[in-house]
């Protein structure tokens, strides 16, 4: 069988085509630029032509992309947008609207020579298989993973960083171990309005997973066999954004903290891994320092076998905790999608074992 699995992050998407009649390592692999920073470079040249932009399509990551609509209004330039389409960069409309973008129906949208539209999307199948067929590469599938990071609609008053990671807590708490983050399709919570937007735009029947970014990171760390070796560990993703350490046993979580990367050098990581596994951060601290938070579930005198991964992970080398960089299948920036291969394992019974017999080969 085959499994495209895409790992879209703030600045690549990591793209494996999982097939269990080939070794790993000849699995076709590709690391190319995330959807949004496709779209801020989209978004910078519509500037530079000093042009109107409309924007249509489904909620997608923003990041990259928000900052370039910012430098386009900035620029004095005209932006609009429909509903839908506005989510990309923020939940509430109505902050899209007082950024001086206007919010337009589909069948209102501004046209001309003068307008440029831009379509938001994290799920480009049609890219994908355009970039497989140019090498030859038969484009037939069996299902679909994708990682996401959703910060989900926050309720009015709440801040996405609380939101977020109230809703991480929600799933850790029930004790089921990292694979109840993943969600068939049909199972995904309302708030979760980018995975959601992600089935949406998938224009075929086929099985599809979802998961959020650090946690299938998490996952496919395990997937190294040196990690494997260890019952207790910590395992830290480091993203180019987002940084997300679970300190687990075998695969049920002790506590996690998540914070923002570019707040985090390596003694203050090293320091928040300490004090995660003591059962001494709380979740004020990380949130007050400009993060998402922290839960401690279960506390250990004992330090723990700690793994790194992540496209920033340099940011550990020298650390005093002396953490093994995880290259699950010779190929660390494949974490996340191998994460997303194993997760559809566990979860879709039909084919688990054909796919863990390849994994495990």
């Amino acid at each position: 069988m085959r499994i495209l699995a895409l790992d879209i992050g703030g600045l690549t998407q990591d793209i494996l085509l999982f097939d269990t009649t080939q070794a790993m390592e000849n699995c076709v692999k590709m690391i190319m630029p995330s959807p949004t920073s496709i779209l801020a470079q989209k978004i910078r040249a519509v500037t530079r032509a000093r042009r109107a932009v409309f924007f249509s399509g489904v909620n997608a990551g923003g990041g990259p992309s928000k900052r370039a609509l910012a430098e386009h209004l900035k620029a004095g330039l005209e932006a609009y947008a429909t509903p839908e389409a506005a989510t990309t960069f923020d939940d509430d409309l109505e902050e899209v609207a007082r950024w001086g973008v206007s919010i337009v129906p589909e069948d209102k949208a501004p046209e001309g020579k003068e307008v440029e539209r831009i379509e938001t999307k994290d799920l480009d199948l049609a890219a994908v298989e355009k970039a497989l067929k140019a090498f030859n590469v038969e484009a037939r599938l069996d299902a679909i993973a994708v990682a996401v990071l959703d910060h989900g609609v926050a309720p009015p008053g709440m801040s996405d960083r609380r939101f977020r990671f109230h809703c991480l807590r929600q799933v850790a708490e029930k004790r089921k171990g990292l694979i109840a983050f993943a969600y068939l399709a049909e199972e995904i919570p309302p708030h979760l309005t980018r995975m959601k937007a992600v089935v949406q735009r998938l224009d075929r029947d086929l099985p599809l997973l979802l998961l959020d970014t650090p946690v299938a990171a998490a996952i496919g760390a395990g997937e190294d066999r040196e990690v494997a070796r260890h019952s207790h560990r910590v395992m830290v993703n480091v993203g180019n954004f987002h940084t997300l350490a679970f300190h687990c046993h075998q695969d049920v979580i002790m506590g996690f903290f998540e914070h923002h990367t570019r707040f985090l050098d390596r003694e203050k990581m090293d320091n928040l891994i300490l004090k995660l596994v003591r059962g001494e951060l709380t979740n004020e601290e990380v949130y007050n320092d400009d993060g998402h938070g922290c839960l401690i579930i279960e506390k250990s005198s004992e330090v723990p076998f700690v793994t790194v991964t992540g496209p920033q992970r340099n940011l550990m080398v020298g650390s005093k905790l002396k953490p093994y960089f995880a290259v699950p299948y010779g190929d660390m920036m494949l974490t996340g999608c191998f994460g997303l291969v194993r997760a559809f394992a566990r979860r879709v019974e039909i084919w688990r074992e054909e796919i863990e017999k390849a994994l495990d080969h």
